[in-house]
C-alpha cells in the first residue's frame, strides 16, 4: 500500500501496513515491552488482584484508550511523521506541531535508557546459553548482573548492539522490516508464554502464584492504588511518544480503528497475565520475592530456573522471549525519529535510520554508563539512566497525552474526528465517537494530569 507524505514542501512515497494482522501485530508490538514481563503482573499482585485488574480496565477506557484511539486516527488521516500531522490538521497559525516535537524527544529518551535494559536481556540469552548464570546461590546471580552494568565496554556493546539491531529492521522499511517481523513476532511471543506457563504450572506451589496474581483484595484498593491503576493505564499503551500517531499513519484506510484498539489493549493485558502466571507460581514454590522489580528477570529468574527440569533450556526461551516482547516496542521508539528525519528533511530510510542510530549511541550512552564511568555524575539527585526515566514518564509524555486529548477534542474538532473514526461514514459508530469526544475533552486529560502531578510528588 503506497501513500503520499507531504513535509517540508516533499512529497514522498511511502509505504503501509498491508493486512489486517499486520497492523494489530505491529500495534500490540509497541505496546508490549518489558514491562509486561514482570511489572505489569506484580503490581496486579500487589495491589488487590483481581480489585485491581478491575481499576486498571477501567482506567484504560478513560484514560488510556481514548488518547491511543485519537492519536492513532491523526497519524491514518495526515498519512505522516507527528510533527507534519500536527502542522497538517491545525488550524493556521497554531503551534499544535510542538506536539510532534515533544513526541521525538520522549522517544529519544525512552530509547537511550530502555535500549540498555533491552542489552541487559540480549546479554542474558548468550549467559543463559553458557550456563554462567543458571545458580540457585542469588549471590551467584547478583555478581554476575552487577559485573554486567558494571563494565563500561560490556554495557555499550550489548547497547549498541541492540541499536544497530533494530535499526537493520527499520531500514528494510515498514512492509518488509516492522510489519514483516511483528507478524513473526507476537505469534512467537504468545507460543513461548504458553510453554513457559505449562511449566509453571506444573510446580508445587503454582496455586499462591495464582492467588497473588488472581485473587481479589479489596482492602487493598487505596487512593494511591487507584493513581498507581490509572498511571499504568496511560503508560501501557505507548501513548503520548509519537508512536501510535506514527504507526497510524501507516494504517489501512479501512481499519476499523476502535475495534483495533481494544484488540491491542486485550492482547497485551493478555501477554501481562501470561507472563505472570509463567513466573510467579516458579518465584512461590522457590521462595524468592515477588517484588524484586527489574531485578526480578536478572537475578531472580536465573536461580528460580536452575530449580527446575531442563532449567538452563527455559531459561534460554525466557530471555528469548523478554527480547522479543523488548523488539516491539524499540521497533515503534525509533521509527518516530526515522520518519520525521525521512520526511521532514527528505532523507532516504537508511540515512535517517544511521543518523538516528549514531544520536542515540552518543545519547545512550550516558545512560549506560551510569552503573560505571559515570556512577557519581548526577543532575537532580539522579543518574543519567533515572533521569532520562523520570522526565521522558512524567514530564513528556503526560504533556504530550494531555496536548493530544485536548487537540483531538477541540482545536481539531468534532466534525473532523467523527468523520476519520467512521472511516467517511462507513462505520456506523457515531455514538462511541461523541462518548470518545466526550473522555478526549473533559476526562482523559484531567486525569492524565493527576498521574502528572502524581508522578512529579506535588501530591
Amino acid at each position: 500500500m503506497k501513500q503520499q507524505a507531504q513535509g517540508s514542501g516533499l512529497t514522498l512515497k511511502r509505504a503501509g501496513f498491508t493486512t489486517g494482522f499486520g497492523v494489530l501485530a505491529a500495534t500490540l508490538g509497541s505496546a508490549v515491552g518489558l514491562g509486561n514481563i514482570w511489572k505489569f503482573p506484580y503490581l496486579t499482585g500487589a495491589n488487590g488482584g483481581a480489585g485491581f485488574l478491575l481499576i486498571y480496565l477501567l482506567a484504560t477506557l478513560l484514560v488510556g484508550l481514548p488518547v491511543m484511539i485519537a492519536e492513532i486516527t491523526l497519524g491514518r488521516r495526515a498519512k505522516v511523521n507527528p510533527i507534519s500531522t500536527m502542522e497538517q490538521l491545525a488550524p493556521k497559525g497554531k503551534p499544535w506541531w510542538l506536539v510532534g516535537v515533544i513526541g521525538m524527544i520522549a522517544a529519544f529518551l525512552i530509547v537511550a535508557f530502555y535500549s540498555e535494559v533491552v542489552g541487559w536481556v540480549f546479554a542474558y540469552i548468550a549467559k543463559a546459553i553458557d550456563g554462567s548464570i543458571l545458580s540457585s546461590d542469588k549471590l551467584v546471580t547478583e555478581a554476575a548482573f552487577a559485573s554486567l552494568i558494571s563494565n563500561p565496554l560490556q554495557s555499550l556493546f550489548w547497547q549498541w548492539g541492540v541499536l544497530l539491531f533494530i535499526g537493520g529492521i527499520l531500514m528494510l522499511g515498514v512492509t518488509k522490516g516492522i510489519e514483516a517481523i511483528a507478524k513473526k513476532l507476537m505469534p512467537l511471543l504468545f507460543l513461548l508464554l504458553l510453554l513457559l506457563c505449562a511449566v509453571s504450572l506444573s510446580l508445587d506451589k503454582a496455586g499462591e502464584g495464582l492467588a497473588f496474581l488472581f485473587r481479589p483484595d479489596f482492602s487493598k484498593l487505596t487512593a494511591s492504588v487507584v493513581l498507581t491503576a490509572m498511571g499504568l493505564a496511560f503508560f501501557k499503551l505507548s501513548v503520548g511518544m509519537g508512536t501510535m500517531m506514527t504507526y497510524g499513519s501507516y494504517f489501512r484506510d479501512d481499519q476499523n480503528i476502535p475495534v483495533t484498539t481494544l484488540r491491542v489493549m486485550a492482547a497485551d493485558l493478555g501477554v501481562s497475565m501470561l507472563a505472570g502466571i509463567a513466573i510467579f507460581p516458579a518465584v512461590f514454590t522457590f521462595g524468592f520475592a515477588p517484588s524484586a522489580g527489574p531485578s526480578l528477570v536478572f537475578i531472580t529468574i536465573p536461580a528460580v530456573f536452575s530449580q527446575i527440569p531442563m532449567g538452563q533450556a527455559l531459561m534460554v526461551v525466557f530471555f528469548i522471549l523478554a527480547a522479543v516482547a523488548a523488539t516491539g516496542a524499540m521497533l515503534s521508539l525509533m521509527e518516530v525519529p526515522v520518519v520525521i528525519f525521512h520526511e521532514r528533511f527528505g532523507w532516504t530510510r537508511t540515512k535517517a535510520t544511521v543518523v538516528t542510530m549514531l544520536l542515540l549511541a552518543v545519547l545512550g550512552s550516558v545512560c549506560a554508563l551510569s552503573n560505571s564511568t559515570l556512577a557519581d555524575f548526577k543532575l537532580f539527585n539522579l543518574n543519567m539512566f533515572d533521569l532520562f526515566d523520570f522526565v521522558s514518564s512524567n514530564i513528556f509524555l503526560p504533556v504530550g497525552g494531555i496536548a493530544i486529548a485536548l487537540f483531538t477534542g477541540w482545536a481539531w474538532g468534532k466534525q473532523h474526528f467523527i468523520e476519520a473514526i467512521s472511516n467517511h461514514g462507513q462505520l456506523q459508530n457515531r455514538t462511541l465517537a461523541h462518548v470518545l469526544l466526550f473522555l478526549l475533552r473533559f476526562v482523559s486529560p484531567v486525569l492524565i494530569l493527576i498521574v502528572m502531578l502524581k508522578g512529579l510528588k506535588v501530591f
